[in-house]
């Protein structure tokens, strides 16, 4: 059974390696990347954001982040399953949970950053009504795709989409 829980400190390596193991698959780390993955309490949490980890058994098999950019606007980033939990719904339990913080804290919009090579994760975007805008002010220069979505009627939104997925 997967369980989706807050992160805590205790789980800071877990996240580390599963964000690196993607990263250095697609040769995308970057030092953007390092410095949040080396310090996700500072560099997220004490941000105002959030993490949520995909849980089977004792293990970590999957990440999100929810970055506070402004009151109004998050970012979604460090979406991550373990190689053999794919395919099992944990990145829709993980943007899930993700969407409705954002919604609870009032933002208005979500955007991401990523690449295209990464074609899985992107059409998962695409499901849950993420849009593609102009590349600009990314925190990475691997970042060759940005999406955003209005929140804005989100909780029928993401209802749809489950019973889709």
């Amino acid at each position: 059974m997967i369980s989706v829980i807050a992160f805590e400190s205790k789980y800071a390596d877990d996240f580390k390696q599963l964000n690196l193991e993607w990263l250095n698959r697609f040769g995308l780390t970057e030092a953007a990347d390092l410095k949040m993955l080396n310090n996700p309490q500072k560099e997220i949490i004490d941000t105002g954001g959030c993490i949520f980890l995909a849980k089977s058994g004792g293990n970590i098999v999957g990440s999100a982040a929810l970055i506070k950019e402004t009151f109004s606007q998050y970012e979604l980033a460090k979406m991550s399953v373990a190689e053999a939990f794919r395919g099992k719904g944990i990145s829709k339990l993980l943007i899930e949970a993700c969407l409705e913080r954002a919604r609870k804290a009032g933002a208005e919009r979500i955007y991401l950053s990523s690449n295209s090579q990464l074609t899985t994760a992107l059409n998962l975007y695409e499901k849950y009504g993420f849009k593609y805008i102009s590349v600009k002010d990314s925190h990475y220069t691997t970042a060759d795709v940005m999406m955003e979505l209005a929140i804005t009627g989100l909780a029928n939104e993401s209802a749809t989409v489950l019973s889709q997925g």
